[in-house]
Protein backbone atom coordinates (compact mmCIF):
# COMPACT_ATOMS: atom_id res chain seq x y z
CA UNK A 1 0.00 0.00 0.00
CA UNK A 2 1.34 3.45 -0.88
CA UNK A 3 1.96 6.14 1.74
CA UNK A 4 -0.89 8.15 0.20
CA UNK A 5 -3.27 5.19 0.59
CA UNK A 6 -2.21 4.64 4.18
CA UNK A 7 -2.75 8.32 4.94
CA UNK A 8 -6.17 8.23 3.30
CA UNK A 9 -7.16 5.17 5.29
CA UNK A 10 -6.06 6.83 8.52
CA UNK A 11 -8.17 9.90 7.74
CA UNK A 12 -11.18 7.68 7.01
CA UNK A 13 -10.82 5.94 10.38
CA UNK A 14 -10.49 9.25 12.21
CA UNK A 15 -13.42 10.81 10.38
CA UNK A 16 -15.57 7.83 11.30
CA UNK A 17 -14.49 8.15 14.91
CA UNK A 18 -15.33 11.87 14.85
CA UNK A 19 -18.73 11.77 13.18
CA UNK A 20 -20.26 8.35 13.54
CA UNK A 21 -19.90 7.70 17.20
CA UNK A 22 -21.48 10.43 19.34
CA UNK A 23 -25.04 9.43 18.63
CA UNK A 24 -24.26 5.76 19.28
CA UNK A 25 -23.11 6.33 22.86
CA UNK A 26 -24.99 7.53 25.90
CA UNK A 27 -21.83 8.60 27.72
CA UNK A 28 -19.69 11.58 26.80
CA UNK A 29 -16.15 10.25 26.99
CA UNK A 30 -13.32 12.57 28.01
CA UNK A 31 -9.92 11.12 27.22
CA UNK A 32 -7.11 12.46 29.40
CA UNK A 33 -3.47 11.70 28.53
CA UNK A 34 -1.52 12.90 31.55
CA UNK A 35 2.06 12.34 32.76
CA UNK A 36 1.26 9.98 35.61
CA UNK A 37 4.82 8.65 35.72
CA UNK A 38 8.18 10.15 34.74
CA UNK A 39 9.72 13.51 35.72
CA UNK A 40 6.43 15.45 35.32
CA UNK A 41 4.23 12.90 37.08
CA UNK A 42 3.17 15.16 39.93
CA UNK A 43 1.69 17.66 37.46
CA UNK A 44 -0.48 15.03 35.79
CA UNK A 45 -1.65 13.64 39.11
CA UNK A 46 -2.60 17.11 40.38
CA UNK A 47 -4.54 18.00 37.22
CA UNK A 48 -6.42 14.71 37.38
CA UNK A 49 -7.23 15.23 41.07
CA UNK A 50 -8.65 18.68 40.27
CA UNK A 51 -10.76 17.29 37.42
CA UNK A 52 -12.11 14.47 39.57
CA UNK A 53 -12.95 16.89 42.38
CA UNK A 54 -15.05 18.95 39.96
CA UNK A 55 -16.89 15.82 38.82
CA UNK A 56 -17.53 14.75 42.40
CA UNK A 57 -18.98 18.15 43.26
CA UNK A 58 -21.09 18.51 40.10
CA UNK A 59 -22.05 14.92 39.39
CA UNK A 60 -21.29 12.66 36.45
CA UNK A 61 -24.33 13.61 34.38
CA UNK A 62 -24.57 16.79 32.28
CA UNK A 63 -27.50 17.77 30.08
CA UNK A 64 -28.88 14.25 30.40
CA UNK A 65 -25.65 12.52 29.40
CA UNK A 66 -23.25 10.57 31.58
CA UNK A 67 -19.67 11.84 31.67
CA UNK A 68 -16.87 9.29 31.72
CA UNK A 69 -13.14 9.90 32.17
CA UNK A 70 -10.74 7.66 30.25
CA UNK A 71 -7.26 8.25 31.67
CA UNK A 72 -3.98 7.18 30.08
CA UNK A 73 -0.42 7.64 31.36
CA UNK A 74 1.67 9.58 28.86
CA UNK A 75 4.78 8.82 30.96
CA UNK A 76 6.10 12.40 30.45
CA UNK A 77 6.87 11.49 26.81
CA UNK A 78 5.57 13.33 23.73
CA UNK A 79 5.93 10.25 21.57
CA UNK A 80 3.92 8.14 24.01
CA UNK A 81 1.37 10.91 24.42
CA UNK A 82 0.70 11.15 20.69
CA UNK A 83 0.19 7.40 20.39
CA UNK A 84 -2.21 7.34 23.32
CA UNK A 85 -4.23 10.27 22.00
CA UNK A 86 -4.63 8.43 18.71
CA UNK A 87 -5.75 5.29 20.56
CA UNK A 88 -8.27 7.30 22.57
CA UNK A 89 -9.76 8.73 19.38
CA UNK A 90 -9.76 5.57 17.26
CA UNK A 91 -10.18 2.75 19.79
CA UNK A 92 -11.86 4.33 22.80
CA UNK A 93 -13.91 6.73 20.66
CA UNK A 94 -13.64 9.62 23.09
CA UNK A 95 -15.59 12.80 22.41
CA UNK A 96 -13.28 15.30 24.14
CA UNK A 97 -9.56 15.40 24.97
CA UNK A 98 -8.16 16.73 28.25
CA UNK A 99 -4.81 18.01 27.06
CA UNK A 100 -1.56 17.56 28.93
CA UNK A 101 2.01 18.28 27.91
CA UNK A 102 3.20 20.64 25.19
CA UNK A 103 4.98 17.83 23.34
CA UNK A 104 1.80 15.71 23.24
CA UNK A 105 -0.25 18.60 21.89
CA UNK A 106 2.25 19.68 19.25
CA UNK A 107 2.53 16.12 17.96
CA UNK A 108 -1.22 15.43 17.99
CA UNK A 109 -2.55 18.71 16.58
CA UNK A 110 -3.15 17.39 13.06
CA UNK A 111 -4.77 14.24 14.40
CA UNK A 112 -7.10 16.16 16.69
CA UNK A 113 -8.03 18.63 13.95
CA UNK A 114 -8.84 15.85 11.49
CA UNK A 115 -10.96 14.03 14.07
CA UNK A 116 -12.59 17.30 15.23
CA UNK A 117 -12.07 16.53 18.91
CA UNK A 118 -12.45 19.52 21.26
CA UNK A 119 -9.34 19.64 23.42
CA UNK A 120 -9.09 21.53 26.69
CA UNK A 121 -5.45 22.18 27.60
CA UNK A 122 -4.90 21.69 31.33
CA UNK A 123 -1.08 21.55 31.64
CA UNK A 124 0.77 23.06 28.69
CA UNK A 125 1.85 26.68 29.17
CA UNK A 126 3.45 27.18 25.75
CA UNK A 127 1.81 29.95 23.71
CA UNK A 128 2.35 28.34 20.32
CA UNK A 129 0.27 25.26 21.19
CA UNK A 130 -3.20 26.81 20.91
CA UNK A 131 -2.59 28.03 17.38
CA UNK A 132 -1.81 24.51 16.16
CA UNK A 133 -5.47 23.47 16.03
CA UNK A 134 -8.86 25.23 15.89
CA UNK A 135 -10.05 22.55 18.33
CA UNK A 136 -7.71 23.70 21.14
CA UNK A 137 -8.73 25.92 24.04
CA UNK A 138 -6.68 26.51 27.18
CA UNK A 139 -7.66 26.34 30.84
CA UNK A 140 -4.12 26.43 32.25
CA UNK A 141 -1.90 29.47 31.58
CA UNK A 142 0.91 30.69 29.36
CA UNK A 143 4.37 31.48 30.65
CA UNK A 144 4.45 34.55 28.44
CA UNK A 145 1.63 36.09 30.49
CA UNK A 146 3.61 35.97 33.73
CA UNK A 147 7.13 36.40 32.28
CA UNK A 148 6.33 39.66 30.49
CA UNK A 149 4.75 41.23 33.56
CA UNK A 150 7.60 40.07 35.78
CA UNK A 151 10.22 41.63 33.48
CA UNK A 152 8.51 45.01 33.72
CA UNK A 153 8.08 44.71 37.49
CA UNK A 154 11.77 43.81 37.96
CA UNK A 155 12.97 46.86 36.07
CA UNK A 156 10.61 49.13 38.01
CA UNK A 157 12.33 47.86 41.17
CA UNK A 158 15.70 48.98 39.81
CA UNK A 159 17.08 45.46 39.31
CA UNK A 160 18.80 46.17 36.00
CA UNK A 161 21.21 43.21 35.77
CA UNK A 162 19.80 39.69 35.61
CA UNK A 163 20.66 36.10 34.81
CA UNK A 164 18.05 33.75 33.35
CA UNK A 165 18.03 30.04 34.24
CA UNK A 166 15.39 27.90 32.51
CA UNK A 167 14.69 24.28 31.72
CA UNK A 168 15.55 23.53 28.10
CA UNK A 169 12.20 22.58 26.60
CA UNK A 170 9.48 24.62 24.89
CA UNK A 171 7.88 26.24 27.98
CA UNK A 172 11.25 27.19 29.45
CA UNK A 173 12.56 28.65 26.21
CA UNK A 174 9.37 30.68 25.81
CA UNK A 175 9.65 32.03 29.36
CA UNK A 176 13.29 32.94 28.73
CA UNK A 177 12.56 34.70 25.44
CA UNK A 178 9.58 36.68 26.75
CA UNK A 179 11.34 37.82 29.93
CA UNK A 180 14.53 38.70 28.04
CA UNK A 181 12.77 40.71 25.33
CA UNK A 182 10.71 42.75 27.79
CA UNK A 183 13.60 43.20 30.20
CA UNK A 184 16.01 44.44 27.54
CA UNK A 185 13.35 46.71 26.02
CA UNK A 186 13.05 48.37 29.44
CA UNK A 187 16.84 48.87 29.62
CA UNK A 188 17.87 45.75 31.54
CA UNK A 189 21.05 43.71 30.99
CA UNK A 190 21.05 39.91 30.77
CA UNK A 191 24.46 38.90 32.13
CA UNK A 192 24.05 35.23 31.23
CA UNK A 193 21.34 32.93 29.83
CA UNK A 194 21.57 29.45 31.33
CA UNK A 195 19.61 26.39 30.22
CA UNK A 196 19.36 23.15 32.17
CA UNK A 197 18.19 19.67 31.03
CA UNK A 198 14.64 18.53 31.74
CA UNK A 199 15.51 15.06 32.94
CA UNK A 200 17.47 14.52 36.16
CA UNK A 201 18.81 18.07 36.44
CA UNK A 202 21.70 18.87 38.76
CA UNK A 203 21.31 22.59 39.29
CA UNK A 204 24.49 23.01 41.37
CA UNK A 205 27.00 23.75 38.57
CA UNK A 206 24.57 26.14 36.89
CA UNK A 207 23.94 27.95 40.16
CA UNK A 208 27.69 28.42 40.58
CA UNK A 209 27.70 30.22 37.22
CA UNK A 210 24.91 32.44 38.52
CA UNK A 211 26.90 33.27 41.63
CA UNK A 212 29.97 34.12 39.56
CA UNK A 213 27.92 36.44 37.31
CA UNK A 214 26.75 38.40 40.39
CA UNK A 215 23.42 39.62 39.03
CA UNK A 216 20.90 41.71 40.93
CA UNK A 217 18.12 39.29 39.96
CA UNK A 218 17.89 35.64 38.95
CA UNK A 219 14.90 34.76 36.74
CA UNK A 220 14.13 31.05 37.01
CA UNK A 221 11.70 28.73 35.27
CA UNK A 222 11.81 25.05 36.18
CA UNK A 223 8.83 22.66 36.19
CA UNK A 224 6.99 22.81 39.50
CA UNK A 225 7.89 19.16 40.06
CA UNK A 226 11.58 20.19 40.31
CA UNK A 227 11.10 23.34 42.40
CA UNK A 228 12.01 21.72 45.73
CA UNK A 229 15.25 20.30 44.30
CA UNK A 230 16.15 23.71 42.90
CA UNK A 231 15.47 25.40 46.25
CA UNK A 232 17.70 22.92 48.09
CA UNK A 233 20.63 23.44 45.74
CA UNK A 234 20.07 27.22 45.70
CA UNK A 235 20.68 27.23 49.46
CA UNK A 236 23.58 24.76 49.30
CA UNK A 237 25.40 27.09 46.90
CA UNK A 238 24.82 30.03 49.22
CA UNK A 239 22.80 32.05 46.76
CA UNK A 240 20.20 32.81 49.42
CA UNK A 241 22.89 34.95 51.12
CA UNK A 242 24.44 36.41 47.95
CA UNK A 243 22.15 39.43 47.67
CA UNK A 244 20.44 38.11 44.52
CA UNK A 245 16.70 38.62 44.22
CA UNK A 246 15.11 35.34 43.12
CA UNK A 247 12.16 35.77 40.72
CA UNK A 248 10.22 33.66 38.26
CA UNK A 249 6.85 32.35 37.10
CA UNK A 250 4.79 30.68 39.80
CA UNK A 251 6.12 27.19 39.09
CA UNK A 252 9.17 28.23 41.12
CA UNK A 253 7.22 28.43 44.39
CA UNK A 254 4.52 25.86 43.68
CA UNK A 255 1.99 25.92 46.53
CA UNK A 256 2.11 22.15 46.92
CA UNK A 257 5.93 22.01 47.12
CA UNK A 258 6.49 25.24 49.06
CA UNK A 259 6.14 23.76 52.58
CA UNK A 260 9.15 21.53 51.86
CA UNK A 261 11.41 24.29 50.51
CA UNK A 262 12.35 25.92 53.77
CA UNK A 263 12.68 29.51 54.93
CA UNK A 264 15.31 30.28 52.29
CA UNK A 265 12.37 30.88 49.94
CA UNK A 266 11.06 33.75 52.10
CA UNK A 267 10.90 36.89 49.99
CA UNK A 268 10.99 35.13 46.61
CA UNK A 269 8.84 37.06 44.13
CA UNK A 270 6.84 35.32 41.42
CA UNK A 271 4.17 36.23 38.89
CA UNK A 272 1.38 33.72 38.44
CA UNK A 273 -2.32 33.23 37.81
CA UNK A 274 -3.07 31.36 41.03
CA UNK A 275 -2.13 31.14 44.67
CA UNK A 276 -3.66 28.80 47.20
CA UNK A 277 -3.70 31.88 49.43
CA UNK A 278 -5.87 33.84 46.97
CA UNK A 279 -8.49 35.65 49.04
CA UNK A 280 -11.93 34.71 47.72
CA UNK A 281 -14.84 32.60 48.90
CA UNK A 282 -14.63 30.48 45.76
CA UNK A 283 -10.96 29.68 46.38
CA UNK A 284 -11.48 28.99 50.09
CA UNK A 285 -14.15 26.41 49.22
CA UNK A 286 -11.95 24.88 46.52
CA UNK A 287 -8.80 24.56 48.65
CA UNK A 288 -10.76 23.09 51.55
CA UNK A 289 -12.51 20.53 49.34
CA UNK A 290 -9.30 19.64 47.51
CA UNK A 291 -7.41 19.01 50.73
CA UNK A 292 -10.17 16.76 52.02
CA UNK A 293 -10.42 14.84 48.76
CA UNK A 294 -6.78 14.65 47.61
CA UNK A 295 -5.20 14.67 51.10
CA UNK A 296 -2.85 17.39 49.88
CA UNK A 297 -2.72 21.14 49.31
CA UNK A 298 -4.16 22.64 46.13
CA UNK A 299 -1.89 24.22 43.54
CA UNK A 300 -2.11 25.76 40.06
CA UNK A 301 -2.14 22.37 38.32
CA UNK A 302 -5.10 21.24 40.42
CA UNK A 303 -7.05 24.41 39.64
CA UNK A 304 -6.27 24.00 35.92
CA UNK A 305 -7.83 20.53 35.95
CA UNK A 306 -10.79 21.85 37.93
CA UNK A 307 -11.35 24.74 35.53
CA UNK A 308 -10.81 22.54 32.50
CA UNK A 309 -13.64 20.31 33.63
CA UNK A 310 -15.80 23.36 34.31
CA UNK A 311 -15.33 24.48 30.69
CA UNK A 312 -16.39 21.04 29.45
CA UNK A 313 -19.46 20.80 31.69
CA UNK A 314 -20.69 24.30 30.88
CA UNK A 315 -20.16 23.76 27.14
CA UNK A 316 -22.21 20.56 27.26
CA UNK A 317 -25.00 22.49 28.99
CA UNK A 318 -24.91 25.09 26.23
CA UNK A 319 -25.10 22.44 23.52
CA UNK A 320 -27.86 20.49 25.31
CA UNK A 321 -25.51 17.52 25.57
CA UNK A 322 -24.22 17.53 22.01
CA UNK A 323 -20.55 16.58 21.78
CA UNK A 324 -20.23 17.52 18.11
CA UNK A 325 -16.70 18.90 17.83
CA UNK A 326 -17.43 22.19 16.06
CA UNK A 327 -20.48 22.95 18.17
CA UNK A 328 -18.78 22.12 21.45
CA UNK A 329 -15.60 24.09 20.80
CA UNK A 330 -17.69 27.10 19.78
CA UNK A 331 -19.54 26.83 23.08
CA UNK A 332 -16.26 26.92 25.02
CA UNK A 333 -14.88 29.98 23.24
CA UNK A 334 -16.07 33.21 24.81
CA UNK A 335 -16.92 31.48 28.09
CA UNK A 336 -16.43 33.55 31.28
CA UNK A 337 -16.63 32.45 34.92
CA UNK A 338 -15.38 32.98 38.46
CA UNK A 339 -12.64 30.45 39.16
CA UNK A 340 -10.72 29.75 42.36
CA UNK A 341 -7.95 31.74 40.59
CA UNK A 342 -10.27 34.75 40.16
CA UNK A 343 -12.13 35.92 37.04
CA UNK A 344 -11.20 34.04 33.88
CA UNK A 345 -12.39 33.57 30.33
CA UNK A 346 -11.53 31.78 27.09
CA UNK A 347 -10.93 34.20 24.25
CA UNK A 348 -13.61 33.83 21.58
CA UNK A 349 -11.21 34.30 18.66
CA UNK A 350 -8.07 32.46 19.81
CA UNK A 351 -9.20 29.90 22.40
CA UNK A 352 -6.52 31.32 24.72
CA UNK A 353 -7.03 31.79 28.46
CA UNK A 354 -7.49 35.31 29.84
CA UNK A 355 -7.10 35.80 33.60
CA UNK A 356 -5.47 37.91 36.29
CA UNK A 357 -1.74 37.71 36.91
CA UNK A 358 -0.69 38.31 40.49
CA UNK A 359 2.69 39.40 41.78
CA UNK A 360 3.28 37.29 44.89
CA UNK A 361 5.90 37.11 47.62
CA UNK A 362 6.68 34.08 49.76
CA UNK A 363 5.76 34.94 53.35
CA UNK A 364 5.23 32.94 56.50
CA UNK A 365 1.69 32.83 57.88
CA UNK A 366 1.89 31.15 61.24
CA UNK A 367 4.14 28.18 60.56
CA UNK A 368 3.28 27.93 56.83
CA UNK A 369 5.01 29.39 53.80
CA UNK A 370 2.49 30.95 51.41
CA UNK A 371 2.47 32.87 48.13
CA UNK A 372 0.93 36.15 49.25
CA UNK A 373 -0.44 38.27 46.41
CA UNK A 374 0.39 41.98 46.63
CA UNK A 375 -0.21 43.35 43.14
CA UNK A 376 -2.82 42.40 40.52
CA UNK A 377 -2.81 42.79 36.74
CA UNK A 378 -6.36 42.29 35.50
CA UNK A 379 -7.52 40.26 32.49
CA UNK A 380 -4.06 39.54 31.11
CA UNK A 381 -3.82 38.27 27.55
CA UNK A 382 -0.81 36.48 26.19
CA UNK A 383 1.45 39.24 24.77
CA UNK A 384 2.80 36.95 22.07
CA UNK A 385 -0.73 36.30 20.80
CA UNK A 386 -1.61 39.98 21.03
CA UNK A 387 1.49 40.89 18.99
CA UNK A 388 0.22 38.73 16.14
Amino acid sequence: MSKRSIFGAAILVLSTAATGNASAQDAVKIGMVMPMTGPLAAAGQQVLAGARLYMKQHGDTVAGRKVELVVRDGASSGETGKRLIQELIVNDKVDIIGGGLTADLFASAGLITEAQKPTVIMISSTTAVVGKSPFYVRASCTLAQSSAILADWTMKKGLAKAVTLVTEFAPGLEAEETFTNNYKAAGGQIAEAIRVPLRNPDFAPFLQRVKDAAPQALFVFVPSTQAATFAKQFVERGLDKAGITLIGPGDLTDDEALPNMGDAMLGVVTAHFYSAAHASAVNAAFTDAYRKEAKDGANFMAVSGYDGMHAIYEALKRTSGSADGKVLIAAMRGMTWESPRGPMSIDRNTGEVVHNIYIRKVEKTGSELRNVEFETFNNVRDPRVAAR
